[in-house]
């Protein structure tokens, strides 16, 4: 090792879904949305004149932060936005997470949490999910540094209540609770309406699923106004300019239509219920996912085979070679027809295995 390496800040990286560009592909991975974004957000980028690029975007992305507040029934001062929510929730594990203690999250959950923790070297415990993927929310009731839950979570697609939400910032008033929504517009209860009772409650969203705008890298967080006014206190700190003018402007084109944004979830979710029934059909078991994704065992079938014959087919999955998940698949809803492609060949697949 060169000296020099002995100071260099080792982590071992978050690893994203592959991004395969084949044509006549199923892309069934990274739970990306199979619509395209609101027609307002093409028509925005059509008119955008590319002379404004030469400018500086607006630091405090107040257009967005607007858009957003007025959507959610919130102060533009209860707003924080980022680029994409993996951007906010680095920023606010930087900005909270600094008592020394371990912060408590799931063993099988977003596994970028992990990363966060070593980068920022936040000592941290995973709490074990029970076998049925559920949270025991007696684990978050003892002495933490902070607590973060993805509702649903990824990649089980499991809800927890709003009232288990509550139990646990009623359990830990002293320490910051990040609940992050990436696939609350699919199902579940969102803790939005909980903002106003407590002040350690950070709630955090994305474009990137239910607004269809994973390629902009669009992310929000909520609170109440003193935690919006630190996580801005580090943001300029650290980047004055983190959301860009396209971003800025397409975001919140997004967010005002309501109706196009009901029409395509409420798609997502028919889809969604239909496809569970077919894959009970064929012996599939999988969580009562309520997500855009649904995440699926089969007590015959090797879920690594599985998803390398679905590989060859140009149908792409998510394996994850983690203990416990290991013989799962994460299977994103994508259109009526690609879902339908997908159970073509499952069928086809069992049949040839029973």
């Amino acid at each position: 090792m060169l000296k020099w390496e002995q100071n260099v800040r080792k982590v071992v990286p978050y690893v994203p879904g592959e991004q395969p560009n084949e044509p006549g592909m199923i892309k069934l991975n990274t739970n990306e949305n199979p619509y395209p974004p609101a027609p307002g957000v093409e028509r925005a980028l059509r008119e955008l004149s590319a002379d404004r690029l030469r400018l500086y975007p607006d630091p405090t992305a107040s257009v967005l932060v607007q858009a957003l507040a007025d959507r959610n029934g919130v102060k533009p001062e209860q707003v924080f936005v980022g680029v994409g929510s993996d951007d906010v929730l680095a920023m606010a594990f930087l900005t909270f997470f600094n008592s020394g203690k371990p912060i408590f999250f799931p063993d099988i959950t977003y596994s970028f949490y992990d990363v966060w923790a070593d980068l920022f070297r936040i000592p941290y415990a995973c709490q074990p999910l029970d076998e049925n993927f559920q949270i025991r929310r007696e684990d978050y009731f003892r002495e933490n540094g902070g607590i973060v839950l993805a509702n649903p979570n990824a990649p089980t697609g499991v809800a927890e209540s709003l009232d288990g939400i509550r139990q646990i910032l009623d359990q830990n008033p002293d320490v910051i609770v990040i609940v992050d929504e990436a696939y609350i517009d699919f199902g579940g209860t969102s803790a939005l309406p909980l903002i106003p009772e407590y002040d350690n409650l950070l709630v955090v969203q994305t474009f990137s699923k239910s607004r269809s705008m994973a390629g902009m890298r669009i992310g929000a967080a909520f609170g109440q106004l003193k935690l919006i006014r630190y996580l801005n206190d580090v943001k300029y700190s650290f980047n004055s300019y983190t959301m860009d003018l396209t971003a800025l402007t397409l975001g919140a084109e997004a967010v005002k239509d309501e109706a196009y944004f009901q029409e395509t979830t409420a798609k997502i979710i028919a889809t969604r219920e239909r496809v569970k029934g077919e894959l009970q059909k064929l012996g599939f078991r999988f969580p009562d996912s309520q997500s855009n994704f649904i995440f699926v065992t089969h007590p015959d079938l090797e879920a690594r085979e599985l998803f390398e014959a679905l590989r060859e087919r140009r149908i792409y999955v998510r394996y994850f070679p983690k203990p416990r998940i290991d013989n799962y698949l994460r299977i994103s809803i994508g259109t009526d027809a690609e879902m339908d492609a997908l159970l073509a060949f499952l069928r086809e697949y069992t049949g040839k295995r029973g």
